[in-house]
């Protein structure tokens, strides 16, 4: 696939990675004045702890950065900032940390100026920004971390933060209609920090000087105090925070979550009260648990990246993340056994399809355009999860004894992702399958149908092949009374397995072995 072809489909293609990445064509045609980078920016409210939701946004940000790329062919500059909010005040504290008390004791402080619950970093900011990081960097991603009270304390907001002073009453005149009548009272874009208490203050303030960066308020014990707004010693409140930062960072690309359709909205009134552009962008549907209710780090009902790394690979994460963004979606561990088998079902499709079925596919996206070999693995996940539910077969070289058997020309040394797949089944299996397993005695018809089973499987030979026991199996449903075939499989799942759903028979039978199938059988019967 030449460049030019990869261009020419990429620039008609319906895949919504593409259809983001031509808004930034659209939106500088020629590229940026001077060469500037195209910058694409997260971010992120360190307030609790980092969960997948925050590693989504990133990793999206980062495709609709590839696809930029494909579509100019890497001929304009790109970069990425993962911003971190860390200069808020501490507003609760989050149920899923320790020494809740201490950081009770810190509410309202600057996330940076509140110690780590945990004893290990110098605030909690900085140790939820190193989590942060190390999920990006697990993942390779291309980045620039930025932290809002290094920016604030540094002095590179200033610039902006002088404009925002000098518009002061343009921006009220955006954000008061908004707001309730009570918030209108005491609301001010500026949100000083107070000199006794260092916390971060929600009061009226009076502008003295913009030039100067001078503001006056009254501090919390009712002193008016007149100090500067520059160099960290106030930040902005939300929506104007995050107008600011687009322009005095020239963002030119920022998605965020649908619950901020109204924030980006007014931000982007207020990045062009101060003379900037709105980024581009599009708001994504959030997460649900496995209630329903929404992902909150403080809530901590969040599903972690390890969490789920534990059971399903990164490749599947990927895959589920990519698709449908527009739509709500539920991050529960119950969705890693199809996300994995998605995911391979699509990889193997790729290097067949033509080029404009590629740029839709998932695997062409989260490879970045180079597929790796083999393409696809000689069994599914969902046929390892049964293997590695059943008694002797619960840990990983076992379970390679019986894929080595089934496909002999696989070992852990040369098949690394089927090596990590088989592991991950284990984990899944103890957790999540076992305990729930219960197999039932079976009952009329279906006893002479297993016993017909056992005397079919005893015939044929150990290495028979996948296919030719599902044809074994197939027979002997269609010959008994079952209101379908459906039913008979359903049967076998749950006297052999122990579940009401399953594999394909033939392929597990081949994998677990005749031998030890006709035992599973004789189990069974003896139950009866």
């Amino acid at each position: 696939m030449t460049d030019d072809a990869l261009r020419t489909a990429a620039a008609t293609s319906k895949t919504w990675v593409f259809e983001e990445a031509r808004k930034l064509l659209k939106r500088w045609p020629e590229g940026k004045p001077g060469g500037e980078p195209i910058v694409f920016e997260t971010g992120y409210g360190p307030s609790g702890l980092p969960h997948i939701g925050t590693f989504t946004e990133v990793l999206r940000t980062t495709w609709v950065r590839r696809a930029y790329e494909t579509l100019t062919g890497g001929t304009v500059p790109t970069k990425l900032i993962a911003f971190s909010d860390d200069m808020d005040g501490l507003r609760k504290v989050p149920d899923n940390v320790p020494n809740a008390a201490m950081l009770s004791q810190h509410l309202g402080r600057p996330l940076t100026a509140v110690p780590d619950p945990f004893g290990q970093y110098e605030s909690f900011a900085h140790h939820n920004n190193a989590m942060l990081r190390r999920f990006l960097d697990r993942f390779g991603f291309d980045y620039e971390f930025l932290s809002a009270s290094d920016c604030y304390r540094s002095g590179r907001f200033d610039a902006t933060l002088r404009e925002v002073l000098r518009r002061y009453d343009d921006i009220m005149a955006v954000m008061l209609p908004t707001l309730r009548e009570e918030r209108r009272q005491t609301y001010s874009p500026v949100l000083p920090l107070s000199p006794t208490t260092g916390k971060v203050l929600q009061v009226p303030v009076r502008v003295v000087d913009a030039g100067t960066g001078t503001i006056t308020f009254t501090d919390e014990d009712g002193r008016e105090v007149t100090q500067s707004a520059l160099g960290g010693m106030a930040k902005l409140q939300w929506k104007v925070d995050w107008a600011m930062r687009w322009v005095a960072l020239g963002v030119d690309y920022e998605m965020a979550g649908k619950d901020l359709i109204d924030s980006t909205i007014q931000s982007g009134k207020i990045a062009r009260v101060l003379g900037g552009r709105p980024p581009e962008g599009f708001n994504y549907e959030m997460f649900l648990d496995e209630r329903g209710e929404k992902i909150s780090k403080s809530k901590g009902n969040g599903l972690g990246l390890d969490d789920w790394l534990k059971y399903g690979s990164e490749r599947s994460l990927e895959f589920y993340l990519f698709r449908e963004p527009k739509k709500a979606k539920s991050l529960h561990l119950g969705l890693i056994p199809r996300a994995v088998d998605e995911y391979w079902q699509f990889r193997e499709k790729w290097p067949e399809q033509p080029v404009e079925q590629r740029l839709g596919n998932p695997a062409h996206h989260i490879h970045n355009g180079a597929v790796p070999e083999p393409y696809s693995l000689p069994l599914t996940f969902g046929l390892l999860l049964n293997l590695t539910s059943l008694p002797g077969v619960q840990d990983k070289e076992t379970a390679w004894r019986f894929v080595r058997r089934y496909a002999p020309e696989t070992a852990p040394e040369t098949h690394q992702e089927l090596d990590e797949l088989i592991g991950l089944a284990v984990n899944y299996a103890r957790d999540f399958v076992v305990p729930d397993l219960q197999r039932r005695a079976p009952q009329g018809h279906e006893i002479e149908a297993l016993k017909e089973l056992d005397v079919h499987l005893a015939e044929l030979p150990e290495d028979a092949t996948a296919e030719a026991i599902q044809n074994e199996v197939f027979e002997i449903g269609k010959r008994f009374p079952f209101e379908s075939l459906r039913h008979w499989f359903q049967a076998l799942y749950e006297t052999l397995l122990g579940s009401a759903q399953g594999p394909r028979m033939g392929s597990f039978i081949a994998l677990y072995g005749i031998a030890n199938s006709r035992r599973l059988i004789a189990e069974a019967l003896a139950a009866a």
